[in-house]
């Protein structure tokens, strides 16, 4: 059983890649936040595409962009931290560049952009792992990954809420946000180069030799495809059987929406240290249960009808939105644990692989089970939480070689 994490605000800071870094990621969730959850806007609005042909050059943009996850765990592994760090930020400023380019009608120049910006999104995560697990340590780095996801998701709720209330300028308002954003993609960018990280690449043990893959912890990635479905709930899910099955108004759906940033931000950390005490592994277990628990939550809610059904789904989002802070602290730092040094960014790349594809095809996996009602939608996540959560259990080989602890 590991000892409980304390973690002091500068401690927390430094372990996270030091003030400039912090500054970096700030500048750089909140120019996300100006534009990212309203690049379908742009394209129907600004560019006048079709929603369905802006939509499917997202989708697209967003798989093909994890084709560059092999090559970002390569160079990860070669030692390369907040170039890479860096260099994913650069590349959304050029995605936000085409993105401007692009004239109106133009879905192959929208499609290009989106692509860009995807590889951008894609090996962010990855490269921002890296890079903390080289400056900390054991349970501290999991509270400094914890700090990362807070802190961006602070800065990406600031950004959305200010895109939100520039929308009334219309498509002149859009554009102006586009380019604030390649702005401060930029400006984070020059920021996490500034902190001249790099980590000198391990040297593989005599036995396996230079050669030693990643390793492969399919069941665990397997899972994860499964557990990131948690992340798209509060924002496709629930807005969908709130208002088409029990007809309530939207604002109950943005009101879950920020009660779950909230909830992120402020317990993102305090619940990781408090989870420390446990092996990660049983974490992430843990984490599958509570999630399986608020789908069932969901259920019964929903059977609730009009009238208490709303308030009840958004009770239960509460222990939905505990589920998935339990499952962010826990997920990547078992994942930095159980790599060694010289796979590390081969490790994060993989496990960055299968978020991707989870984020891409639970939209159309959550929309499609929706029209069948609540029995079909919550009962099928129910179960294949739980049995994603007894493989992730099941899966050992990984500690019994170096001790989860």
């Amino acid at each position: 059983m590991a000892t409980t994490t304390k973690m002091r605000p500068r401690a927390l800071v430094r372990a996270s890649g030091g003030p400039r870094y912090a500054v970096a990621l700030a500048v750089d969730a909140l120019g996300t936040g100006l534009l990212r959850p309203f690049l379908l806007l742009y394209g129907v609005t600004v560019l006048r595409l079709s929603a369905p042909a802006t939509g499917i050059a997202m989708t697209v943009g967003v798989v093909v962009g994890l084709v560059c996850m092999p090559a970002v765990g390569r160079w990860l592994d070669r030692g390369a931290r907040s170039t890479v760090v860096a260099a994913s930020m650069l590349v959304r400023v050029v995605g936000v560049a085409l993105l401007l380019a692009t004239p109106a009608g133009h879905v192959g120049l929208f499609a290009t952009a989106a692509l860009v910006l995807g590889v951008g999104n894609q090996a962010w995560p990855a490269a921002h792992a890296a890079l903390v697990a080289t400056v900390a340590h054991g349970r501290e780095r999991d509270a400094a990954l914890a700090a990362g996801r807070a802190l961006r998701n602070a800065a990406l709720g600031v950004g959305a809420l200010i895109a939100t209330v520039c929308l009334a300028g219309g498509t002149t308002a859009l554009r102006a946000l586009a380019v604030v954003t390649g702005l401060a993609y930029l400006v984070a960018a020059g920021l996490a180069w500034s902190v001249h990280l790099y980590a000198q690449p391990a040297a593989a043990s005599p036995q396996s030799g230079d050669a030693e893959p990643a390793p492969r912890m399919r069941a665990l990635l397997a899972a994860n495809v499964i557990y990131v479905f948690c992340l798209n709930v509060p924002e496709i899910a629930l807005p969908l059987v709130l208002v088409t099955q029990l007809h309530a108004s939207p604002v109950w759906s943005a009101a879950v929406f920020v009660a779950n940033t909230v909830l992120v931000v402020t317990l993102q950390v305090p619940l990781t240290v408090l989870m420390s005490r446990f092996s990660r592994r049983t974490v992430l277990a843990l984490a599958g249960v509570v999630l399986a628990a608020s789908y069932l939550g969901f259920l019964a809610a929903t059977s609730l009808g009009r009238g208490w059904g709303a308030p009840a789904v958004a009770v239960v989002s509460v222990v939905c939105t505990l589920g998935e802070i339990i499952y962010a602290g826990s997920a990547t730092a078992l994942v930095t644990h159980l790599a060694p040094p010289h796979a590390l960014g081969r490790a994060l790349a993989r496990f960055e692989l299968s978020t991707g594809f989870g984020l891409a095809v639970s939209p159309m996996a959550l929309t499609a089970l929706a029209p069948h009602g609540p029995t079909a939608l919550w009962g099928s996540l129910t179960a294949v939480t739980l049995v994603s959560a007894s493989a992730v259990a099941k899966e050992r080989g990984q500690e019994m070689r170096q001790g989860d602890s």
